[in-house]
Formats: structure tokens, sequence, C-alpha cells
């Protein structure tokens, strides 16, 4: 944000924000015509490397509470403000941070926007995104419009439009934007992942990803917490609300957008059940939770199909009684892996036999664990966020900007796994007819490397 003060980034937020509306051309409901590129590609972007990598926050409430913690253990990364419009969970962060020997940081909280006091500082590199999704894609944009690294909670944003801007954004100021897939960040996807690179399942030719966990208790949050606003995309939106925990990972074995790339979906949902009945059994009949037309299939499906030919199936179920699973699944020509529960059978280099899974994961751990989770494992458990990934997502990106590394996941590929959620709706609502789905590297992808095995 060179040669420009706080009141003018202010003046200017407000312009990006409304030009945003702009910046795509509707071509069908979901499908937009992207503005003419105008910079270069941001895939394999380097940052000038930064001894100390000074962290803004927006939206403390829960995730981003959790990640204010993680951050804090971290060397080289110094937390300098936090903004979030309810001054307990605000004071709670802060409090936390001095409580551990840290400075105070500045606290913003003055309604919706105070987001944008915050950005106009000039000492903060890079900004975390936790908070309702129809904020992630203004929050990100103007992030980086005020020259700023943005890394934003899942979804990356809620609409195709949405995903073009935050896109031509990073090409123009040529700032990261990551969305951060912590589910890449697991010891079994990063061990599965090693093994895809070493050819252990052959060629691969179809994956399966999903995120069925059920969230109904969430519909009683009712004034804050997540439930609050996340139980209104069941009646708003009809396709899979949540896609990328699965898919993130799956993308990154087949190198989607980097050597394949996704071409077209077909999308189909179940009834819309669920929601209905919990809400009628849980809450009484004039309760606002039975005012809402849940449209939301309760099991949505919808198979991709890639530009080398390869398939990926994708669920999403937060409504009905079952066991968690994100699913990941990956086949290739000489095997299997599936998770949930892990096991693995190949044709050659496993038991011998492929008719029977083998759900013995220690001699894979022992062979493949990702060099990555041997080097920060012990310490990603210890620190926590869902079995250690949240910790090592967060060390990861600190390393490597202190470092000046490339990040394992850039812009292209948050668009490209959140833009199945409103691509999805689109296809179902027209009897899962098959939608392209655009190409955000505008072609890059054809040439961009593979993310290979990092070490430390």
């Amino acid at each position: 944000m060179k040669n420009m003060d706080r009141r003018g980034f202010l003046k200017a937020a407000t312009v990006t924000a409304a030009a945003g509306l702009t910046a795509a051309c509707a071509t069908s409901n979901n499908q937009f015509t992207p503005a003419k590129q105008q910079g270069k590609s941001v895939i394999g972007l380097i940052a000038p490397k930064m001894d100390v990598v000074r962290v803004g926050f927006i939206g403390v409430g829960q995730r981003g509470y959790g990640h204010v913690k993680r951050m804090s253990y971290i060397e080289g990364a110094e937390i300098v403000a936090i903004c979030d419009n309810h001054q307990e969970v605000l004071e709670r962060s802060a409090k936390f941070l001095t409580d551990n020997g840290h400075k105070q940081p500045a606290l913003y909280g003055n309604g919706e926007y105070a987001y944008r006091e915050m950005l106009g500082r000039q000492d903060i590199d890079i900004v975390i995104i936790s908070t309702p999704w129809k904020w992630h894609a203004p929050m990100a944009i103007e992030s980086m419009e005020s020259g700023k690294h943005a890394f934003v909670e899942v979804p990356l944003a809620t609409t195709v439009e949405e995903m073009w801007d935050i896109v031509n954004t990073a090409e123009r100021t040529q700032k990261n934007c990551m969305m951060m897939e912590n589910v890449n960040y697991g010891r079994d996807e990063l061990m599965v992942l090693n093994m895809v690179r070493q050819g252990l399942f052959g060629e691969l030719l179809h994956g399966e990803a999903a995120y069925i966990h059920e969230l109904r208790w969430q519909m009683k949050e009712l004034e804050t917490k997540t439930g609050s606003w996340r139980t209104g995309w069941h009646a708003k939106r009809n396709g899979n609300l949540y896609p990328t925990h699965g898919l993130g990972p799956v993308s990154q074995y087949m190198n989607i957008n980097r050597g394949d790339r996704f071409d077209y979906l077909t999308s189909m949902s179940s009834p819309a059940l669920g929601r209905a009945l919990y809400a009628q059994k849980e809450f009484s009949a004039d309760h606002q939770r039975n005012q809402l037309n849940y449209i939301n299939g309760d099991i949505s499906t919808t198979l991709i199909k890639t530009v080398q030919g390869r398939t990926i199936m994708v669920q999403h179920d937060t409504t009905t009684p079952r066991p968690y699973s994100r699913h990941n699944l990956i086949q290739g020509t000489n095997g299997v892996f599936a998770g949930f529960p892990n096991r693995i059978a190949l044709e050659e280099g496993g038991s011998g036999n492929f008719h029977e899974w083998d759900y013995d994961m220690q001699s894979w751990y022992n062979k493949y664990d990702h060099p990555l989770w041997v080097k920060m494992g012990k310490e990603a458990e210890r620190n926590g966020g869902h079995g250690g990934m949240d910790f090592l997502m967060f060390w990861r990106m600190i390393y490597c900007l202190r470092n000046g590394e490339p990040l394992d996941q850039d812009v292209y590929d948050g668009a490209a796994w959140s833009v199945i959620s409103p691509l999805s709706a689109e296809s179902l609502n027209n009897r899962a007819k098959s939608v392209d789905i655009p190409d955000f590297t505008r072609g890059a992808w054809q040439t961009a490397e593979p993310l290979g095995i990092v070490t430390v």
C-alpha cells in the first residue's frame, strides 16, 4: 500500500467492492466470462523473504480463535492486530496473547466494516480471514488491494463471479491469496500424496471425496457461532455447500491446475428432508427454524471429469445421522487407497492380494510418511487443530513466506475447488446437465509444475 494513506485506502476499498460487480460478464446463472488478465499468473508466486511475518486477523469467534492460538506458537510470526465486531471474542483473543507473553495486539471492533480500519495499517503483511462465507471474497480482495497477502477460510468464495474477482485481484496485485484447506496437511493425506508421487498406485484414474459430518445441532446456534449463519445456506442453495475438504487432497494427488484441470461436472441431490424434520422435533412450530424452506438436498453427489479424462466423485452431507467421513479415495492402475477407515489394496507392492484390504497402516506410515510430517508431526499434534493439520498448515505458510518459497496452495486452487459449489447447484437445477468448469489459470495449468514432496 505504498503511496496510499489509510483514508485513501478506505475510499478505494469502497470503490473496489462496487467495481467487483462489473469484473465479469454473465453468460448463464453461474458462468461468467472473466475480465481481461490484468497481471501475470501467480502460479509459483514467491513473495520477498520476510524475517518476521506480521499478521492481522479478521474474525476470531470460533475457528479464528484457534487460529490465533496456533499462530502464536510459530517462530517468526507476530500478531499485530485483530478485528471482530463481537467485543467478547475480540478481548478473549487479546487476553490469550498477553497471558502467554505476547504483545497486546491492536483491536478493531466498531461495526461490520471495522476490518477496513485494520487494513489501513502499514505494519501487517498477511491477513487471516475466518468469517461467514459471504465476507470471504470482499475481505480477501480488499486485503490484497491494501498490499497484504490474504489467507481465507473455506470456501474461497460462494459465486463464480467472486472467484474471478479474487483471481483477477491476485494477478493484478501480485499478492498471495490462499484458501486455507487444512485437510491437505493431515498425516494421511500427506502420506497418500507421497505414495502417489512415488507411483505406488500406478497411473491415476479416479478419486472420491466427501464432507460427511452431521451438523444439525448447529441449527440451535441462533444469534452467534457458525450455525447462526450457516443454517441459512440450506434454504438458499441446493448443491454441494462445502466441497473442498475432500476435494483438495484428491486434486493435489491428480495435479489439478498443474498438468490437469477440471473440465466439467454433473450433479444431483437427494430430497431435502432432514433439516425440516429436525426443526419440527427440536423447535416450536412458530420458531424461526420452522419458518425456513430447506431446499438443499440432504445428500449431494457431484461427478467431475478432468481434461486428462480422470473422474472424481464429490459428496456433501451435513444432515443425515451417520459417522463422519471425508472419504478420500484414489484409484490407479496398480491399486487403491481409501480412507475412513484407512485401507490399501495393491496388485504389486502390497500383500499380493488386491481382493482384500490391508487395514494395518503402521508399515505404510513407516515407509511413506511425508517428510513434512516426519519433521513436524509431533509438534503439530502437540499444538493441535484437527489432529495437528491446522498447526502444520500455519507453520508451512509462515515457513514459505520467511524463506522465499511458493505456497503449497494458490488462488487458482482455492477457486477451482470452491467453484464446485455454485456449479453443482446450476447442474442439478437443470436435471443434472453438465456444466463447464472455468479454467481460472487461463491455460497456465498446462505448463505448471506439480506440487513436489517438500522437505524441511
